[in-house]
């Protein structure tokens, strides 16, 4: 902005005015050093630092004038900020802009005036550095006029320096008050971790004296089974500028531990380094101790459900026994629904010493969980390859019954009918459909195609088709049944 709009918009010069504080820079007495200088150096009684404010023009520093301010309106300095260079006046009596002046009419009866201009970086026109004297002059000499332009600039760099620690303070103070009012605990650090602000819902939470936990104390302050943990995580950070989360157990001013979510960022300088770090303690205590519960139900439905499949595994057996001529398919159906159990066992809910070795979310564990019935010792009888795909509990079911019917078909009449037969199973996903293949060799030769589909090939359409939304392709090879299933990757994992 030009100083022709600065001063056609009041307001704006008068924000940055402000910022400056001319009674705090009055009160260190920080310029009249510079105002003492400029009298020596022009060889006058009188030499001001003044900042034109919007009514009044304020005397940072002076010498030879008790006057801390004036009116706006009588203001030299007023003119001499907007000229652009050091303005001159010999003869204050002489020069119609001045000659009815107060300060040129009666006291201190000014008569030349001399001043260079303040003006900021962004070009805010300020005030002035100027001398004055009761005589008149024929004018500054060139050195005078070098050095009262040392001396601005000189002012500038002390007006600026003070603006920017004022800026800091203001900004200091607006963090402070803003992390005061906020519901988590707030803390910084230096860029090497060392803890030097801790907010007051901090102590607040924790009931410790205000800067007992500076430093390192912090890690005191948790569980001592997370406390290892929490500062290898934090450590983590320091060394490589990566967020930090972690959840732990923080004490409470009651003596209590509560879960808490910690999150911590880097404020990084323009060239990449951290000057600090900023984090967060989050209440987490009602909602861990809300999860822990949802899981305990969880882990206990899904126990009864487990036992539903086994007390119907035992209805149809007992039934079987009643009615002989039902036997086999009770077989059938117990066998499906034991595939169906295991599959459900293994998705399910797990506590830490429930929870199968190999990841629940897998589909290469979950068929090898349902194949260990029809493996054989050391040597695998189905081999699953390829790559692997994430599961959960809606697909497991539908694949628990698909997988069952083909194995169950290889041991009857396929592959696994025999001792030299094997299956391979290899799983490939292109793009967003993951096709599985299933290849039987080695068992009994094929030399015809069957003539009708069954129940099982019924059931395989259905979890294959109906289910996941895939489609099944069979090729009836001699060597045995080539079969692939083709399904969208979203049937296998909610999004």
């Amino acid at each position: 902005m030009t100083i022709d709009a600065l001063l056609r918009d009041p307001d704006a010069r008068s924000q940055v005015v402000d910022s400056y504080d001319a009674f705090s820079l009055r009160d260190a007495g920080a310029f009249d050093d510079l105002a003492a200088f400029a009298a020596e150096l022009c060889g006058t009684p009188v030499a001001l630092v003044s900042l034109v404010e919007d009514e009044r023009q304020s005397f940072l520093g002076r010498v030879g004038t008790e006057l801390l301010e004036t009116p706006r309106s009588l203001s030299f300095c007023a003119h001499a900020m907007t000229a652009g260079a050091i303005m001159e006046v010999a003869d204050a009596t002489r020069d119609a802009r001045f000659a009815d002046n107060a300060l040129v009419t009666g006291e201190p009866h000014v008569r030349f005036y001399a001043g260079a201009p303040l003006v900021d970086r962004d070009g805010v026109p300020l005030g002035a550095v100027c001398v004055v004297d009761v005589r008149p002059r024929t004018g500054l000499t060139a050195f005078q006029r070098r050095g009262l332009e040392v001396l601005a600039a000189a002012t500038m760099a002390r007006l600026d320096q003070h603006r920017t620690a004022r800026a800091a303070e203001e900004s200091e103070l607006r963090f402070r008050t803003l992390a005061d009012t906020m519901p988590q605990m707030v803390w910084s650090t230096l860029p090497d971790g060392f803890h030097d602000y801790y907010n007051a819902r901090w102590y607040e939470f924790t009931g410790v004296p205000a800067g007992s936990t500076d430093g390192e104390g912090w890690n005191g302050m948790f569980h001592a089974e997370d406390q290892d943990r929490a500062w290898a995580v934090w450590r983590h950070s320091l060394a490589t500028g990566d967020a930090y989360q972690i959840e732990y157990r923080l004490r409470h001013f009651d003596g209590t531990y509560r879960w808490v979510l910690g999150r911590a960022l880097p404020v990084r300088d323009e060239r990449g380094a951290i000057t600090r770090w900023f984090g967060t303690c989050t209440d987490i205590h009602a909602q861990k101790l809300a999860l822990e519960e949802r899981e305990i139900i969880s882990q206990e439905l899904s126990h009864r459900i487990k036992n539903i499949f086994a007390v119907i595994a035992g209805l149809v057996g007992f039934a079987a026994r009643a009615r002989p001529e039902f036997a086999p398919a009770a077989v059938d159906l117990r066998q499906r629904i034991t595939a169906l159990g295991r599959a459900h066992d293994f998705v399910r809910p797990h506590s830490a010493q429930s929870r199968p070795d190999v990841p629940q979310d897998s589909l290469k564990a979950l068929l090898s969980e349902l194949f260990e019935p029809y493996q054989q010792g050391s040597m695998p009888r189905i081999a699953v390859g390829g790559q692997d795909v994430a599961v959960d509990d809606r697909s497991a079911t539908p694949l628990a019954l698909l997988f069952h019917e083909l194995a169950t078909n290889a041991t009857k009449y396929g592959a696994l009918s025999n001792q030299d037969g094997r299956v391979l199973v290899a799983i490939e996903t292109v793009d967003d459909r993951v096709a599985i293949s299933w290849q039987e060799k080695g068992g009994p030769m094929i030399d015809r195609i069957p003539d009708k589909a069954g129940f099982g090939s019924r059931l395989i359409e259905m979890s294959a088709v109906r289910q996941m939304g895939g489609q099944v392709t069979r090729e009836w090879k001699a060597q045995g049944l080539c079969l692939t299933i083709e399904t969208p990757i979203s049937s296998f994992r909610r999004s």
